[in-house]
């Protein structure tokens, strides 16, 4: 927020856009348009096209708006998986029962009220 703030200051004019990704999915695979609303939080957005996110607690189930869960990306954009290092694929990247694959990123993240991601750590 501190960083967008100054940007907006500086440069008033100026879009500023929040991208989030990993490596392992294609780099960026959220979007959010920044605006100069003064809030605490800055969102990374809802996923691109073709791009899954899913908030999921310890059990993989979805979490509810509002609270923590990890994030786990699915979508075209996804790596194989790590070459030569097969026992890190296979504890990152989740196959699912109709036969796809998501990417477990680590990443603490909450949806919020207007269904954007929030990045927690």
């Amino acid at each position: 927020a501190e960083a967008r703030d100054k940007v907006f200051s500086r440069l008033p004019q100026a879009k500023l856009y929040n991208l989030y990704g990993p490596t392992e999915a294609a780099i960026d695979v959220t979007h959010w348009t920044c605006r100069d609303d003064g809030s605490s939080q800055v969102p990374i957005g809802r996923p691109i096209s073709q791009t899954q996110a899913y908030v999921l607690d310890g059990s993989l189930n979805e979490a509810p708006a509002g609270v923590a869960g990890e994030l786990y990306l699915g979508g075209i954009n996804l790596a194989r998986g790590y070459l030569k290092r097969a026992g890190l694929t296979a504890e990152r990247f989740i196959a699912t029962d109709n036969g796809s694959r998501l990417y477990r990123t680590g990443d603490l993240v909450r949806w919020n009220n207007e269904g954007q991601l929030e990045y927690l750590g």
